[in-house]
């Protein structure tokens, strides 16, 4: 039996001003997802200043995700960045080129 890996959608978060590293933004996305029965996974970019990013199983509605976002972070922006990720890496997004390595 052959196994089905989970495809993610990632978003990144970023603002006009605020700061969004530092602040327990990544552990409130997840207890925030927990509650609504969301499967998440959430880091900070390293590859981009003051950035959250996280994904979601692809074709999941971020609208819930997004709007509690924005109601904590007034002057944040999410944005769709890559879609169907197999095991993706949030911290830095060329990692997730497969073409990348070797092995």
């Amino acid at each position: 039996m052959a196994l089905e890996l989970l495809k993610w959608d990632i978003y990144q978060i970023s603002t006009s001003g605020s700061v969004i590293k530092g602040v327990k933004l990544r552990g409130r996305i997840r207890k925030f997802c927990l509650i609504n029965e969301i499967n998440v996974l959430a880091e900070n970019a390293f590859d981009e200043e003051n950035t959250v990013r996280f994904a979601v199983l692809s074709g999941t509605d971020v609208g819930k995700i997004v709007e509690k976002i924005k109601e904590m972070i007034p002057d944040s922006s999410v944005e769709l960045v890559r879609e169907s990720i197999v095991n993706p890496v949030l911290s830095k997004l060329k990692v997730n080129i497969k073409e990348r390595y070797t092995l």
